[in-house]
């Protein structure tokens, strides 16, 4: 017999609801609300009531209103009830795992502290207060390192936290890596997990794993627990295509038409249901029609794509940049169309650079030979071997382009970094030395891009601002003049324009203790960044330095780069997130995030 479901465990799979209906909200939370624009928390746990996060009631990155949705009446308990009633099978129990065979979860993670995991990340910190920290963050956020950086200490292996459930732990990193767009980092993390072992918020996650991932099959193991927890309309068209994919196609078509019926779903998520029920042998012909949609939901990304149904392109502009990250990495989706989506990828830090050149290397094996040179995948190739410097340049200058938005052309600098560290220093290419370096910077490649130093300080001053900017917060030593003089004079010539930029610099310097401390204090009241200024975040941090926790640190410099702009990041807030990581044995990452800064604005 299925045991009925409970409140919370209604509570827990509340989030499957926005998968199925965009009505406006009232009452119940949303795991992933329509169009994942406003990221909201998933369900709540068993743990006690969550510590406030650490930042002040106006003014800090802390915390955001949760967005909530309803339960459409179309998709009502009532009415699922009456159709489980006309099913005369009992459905399969859960399958008995010996005790020698499960996979502890205490200790949870796919990367060793001797590999790029942080070791000890959280050290003693409470699971509460991390939880809620994971849960408030609106990712992605501004910085492809500070991404990076945090998606390392979220796959780290390391054991629960005191004061959260172990399944609950491992949802809220699976949660956060999702809306980051790390959608093969949380499958790795859930599919970690033995299904019986499974919370109603990991429950909840999973499903928006597989569906994040393109993978319906990946519904069919919580399908047996999802019914037996809940009354949520993903469960019945996830049960109807798991027949399908188990090749019981009358078991499938009974079901789907059940869910119809019920009115659990309609239009075009009802129709991906059906045509993946068909897909899977249900003889079932379904064309999906876009007309009328107004947004784009997990359901409907992972079903059409899975399904090889081209979404129109104006609903990712519903969405958040991270679903392009999803699209990047799903094979089912045509190479051409996965170039765009995969530079959004690596402007975020979901693709490296060796990804991404691969990927368009096997575009260029897909073209004509005799019109790829013009290709965006032929300059790239002729960026890497082109016939000389001056025919490289030229290369990566056509790559360059100008009229894509912000993130877009930081993922043509990540795309042309190696090629970029192939040119030698010449004055020829002292006008693209910014660029040059920036690209490099984009891919870690320090010691690199270090090379144009003395070029960069044989420039005029105003010429060579942009370039020195950068190699002056991120170069292993300091190999450009560095001080009150050099930086207040950056400052002058950036003007109105340029000043948060020239804040960020100070900033990143100051961070980094590349200023002394008298210097410090003139700038820092002559550009107006109050970096002795200090609240509930700046105290977490300092404490997380002290308890040596890279991993909250991470979380917390997370907390102070939500935006989608660097434009948008207060300089106060990169100093301290600078300085802490440095402080915590993460230096080198504190200098990409500080170079970053000062290449993207």
């Amino acid at each position: 017999m299925k045991r009925p479901p409970n409140k919370a465990a209604l509570l827990a799979l509340a989030a499957s609801i926005a998968l199925l209906s965009g009505l406006p909200a009232s009452g119940q939370e949303s795991l992933l609300p329509e169009g994942f624009g406003d990221p909201a928390p998933p369900p709540p746990s068993s743990a006690p009531a969550a510590a406030p996060a650490p930042g002040e009631a106006a003014g800090t990155p802390a915390s955001r209103p949760p967005s909530s949705t309803a339960l459409p009446p179309s998709a009502d308990g009532a009415a699922i009830d009456r159709a489980e009633e006309e099913d005369e099978e009992e459905a399969a129990g859960p399958v008995e795992i010996p005790d020698w065979a499960r996979r502890p979860i205490d200790v949870a993670g796919v990367l060793g502290p001797d590999g790029a995991g942080l070791g000890n990340a959280f050290g003693n910190a409470d699971g509460t207060f991390l939880s809620t920290l994971m849960r408030r963050i609106e990712a992605p956020i501004a910085s492809r390192w500070g991404s990076i950086l945090l998606r390392r200490a979220l796959l780290s292996r390391v054991p629960t936290p005191d004061n959260v459930p172990d399944a609950d732990w491992i949802a809220e990193r699976a949660w956060l890596l999702l809306r980051m767009g790390e959608a093969d980092g949380a499958r790795m993390l859930v599919q970690g997990v033995d299904v019986d072992r499974f919370s109603p918020k990991l429950l909840a996650v999973a499903a928006q794993t597989a569906l994040a991932t393109a993978d319906p099959a990946g519904l069919c193991p919580l399908v047996v627990p999802g019914q037996a927890q809940s009354k949520e309309p993903i469960w019945p068209l996830a049960a109807a295509m798991c027949a399908a994919l188990s090749g019981e196609a009358a078991a499938s078509g009974s079901l789907i038409d059940r869910a119809r019926r019920a009115r659990v779903a309609r239009g075009v998520d009802l129709f991906l249901a059906e045509k993946v029920v068909g897909a899977g042998g249900g003889r079932r012909q379904i064309n999906i029609e876009w007309d009328g949609v107004e947004g784009l939901t997990s359901w409907r990304f992972g079903l059409a794509t899975a399904l090889g149904v081209t979404i129109p392109e104006p609903l990712f502009e519903t969405v958040g940049p991270q679903v392009k990250a999803w699209q990047a990495r799903s094979p089912m989706v045509p190479l051409a169309a996965r170039i765009e989506a995969a530079r959004i990828a690596a402007a975020l830090g979901v693709f490296s650079n060796a990804a991404l050149v691969d990927l368009y290397s096997a575009l260029a094996d897909e073209t004509d030979p005799l019109e790829v040179a013009e290709t965006p995948a032929g300059k790239l190739r002729n960026a890497y071997v082109g016939d000389g410097d001056g025919d490289r340049m030229t290369a990566l200058r056509g790559l360059w382009g100008k009229d894509r938005d912000e993130l877009a052309r930081y993922g043509d600098a990540v795309l042309t970094a190696r090629a970029a560290a192939r040119i030698r220093p010449d004055e020829a290419y002292s006008a693209d030395a910014a660029a040059l370096i920036g690209a490099m910077y984009s891919a870690g490649l320090d010691y690199q891009a270090d090379r144009w130093a003395p070029l960069v300080e044989g420039m005029s001053a105003g010429d060579a601002d942009p370039a020195w900017a950068i190699l002056a917060v991120g170069s292993p030593r300091p190999r450009v003049e560095i001080g009150y003089r050099r930086v207040s004079a950056f400052a002058d010539r950036a003007g109105d324009d340029g000043r948060h930029r020239a804040q960020l610099l100070f900033a990143g310097l100051a961070g980094l203790g590349r200023i002394g401390a008298g210097d410090q204090a003139r700038l820092a009241e002559e550009l107006g960044v109050p970096v002795t200024r200090t609240n509930r975040w700046t105290r977490a941090l300092d404490l997380a330095v002290a308890s040596g926790q890279p991993g909250t640190v991470a979380i917390l410099a997370a907390v102070g780069m939500q935006s989608r702009s660097w434009a948008a990041v207060p300089p106060a807030y990169l100093y301290h997130i600078v300085s802490a990581l440095r402080r915590v044995g993460r230096e080198g990452d504190a200098r990409m995030i500080a170079a970053e800064a000062m290449s993207r604005t």
